[in-house]
C-alpha cells in the first residue's frame, strides 16, 4: 500500500506492507532512530510520538492508519535553529533521565501533557504520563523536568511548525 506522511515537515509518499507499524515505518523506512521499541504492546511508551497534535505510542499505530498525517518524533521537536524545545531542555536541565531509552518516548509524552494542561500539578504529571515507563528513575526528575518546562510557558506543549517539504 501507498502512504502519504509527513514526519517532522517533511512529505514523503512511500510503499509500505498494510501491517506495518508507525513505529517501524518511522525507523526504518524514514531512518528516524529516536522513536524506540520497547515493548510492541503499549506498556512500555518508548515509542510515543505526536500525530496530528495528539500524542500516541506509535507500536499500536499501522503506517497506513497515519496515511495524511502530520507526525512529529523527537527529532523534529527543536526549532530551526537547533534550539531545544522546552521540554527537551528542561529535561536536560532537570536530569529527567538516565540510560536514555525511554527519554523519546516521555518527552513526546510531555509535549501532549502539557498542550492539554499547560501547568499540571505533580500528580497530574504523574497521571499523565502512567503509560510511559522509566526502569531507571524514581520518576522525581522526570516530573521536576515536566514541572520546569510549564514554566517555559505554551510553547512547551507545542511543536515546531515546520514549512512542508516536498521530499
Amino acid at each position: 500500500m501507498q502512504v502519504s506522511i509527513t514526519v517532522n515537515g517533511q512529505q514523503r509518499t512511500d510503499e509500505v506492507e498494510p501491517r506495518l507499524l508507525l513505529a517501524h515505518y518511522l525507523r526504518e523506512v524514514r531512518g528516524l532512530k529516536a522513536t524506540n521499541i520497547g515493548c510492541d504492546t503499549t506498556s512500555c511508551g518508548a515509542c510515543t510520538v505526536i500525530v496530528d497534535g495528539l500524542s500516541v505510542k506509535s507500536c499500536t499505530v499501522l503506517a497506513v492508519q497515519a496515511d495524511g498525517a502530520q507526525v512529529t518524533t523527537l527529532e523534529g521537536l527543536a526549532g530551526p535553529d537547533g534550539e531545544m524545545h522546552p521540554v527537551q531542555r528542561a529535561f536536560r536541565e532537570e536530569h529527567g533521565l538516565q540510560c536514555g531509552f525511554c527519554t523519546p518516548g516521555m518527552v513526546m509524552a510531555a509535549v501532549g501533557l502539557l498542550a492539554d494542561n499547560p501547568d499540571p500539578s505533580d500528580r497530574e504529571v504523574r497521571e499523565g504520563l502512567e503509560g510511559n515507563l522509566c526502569r531507571c528513575t524514581g520518576y522525581h526528575n522526570i516530573v521536576r523536568a515536566v514541572r520546569a518546562a510549564a514554566q517555559a510557558g505554551p510553547a512547551a506543549g507545542q511543536v515546531p511548525q515546520v514549512q512542508e517539504v516536498q521530499a
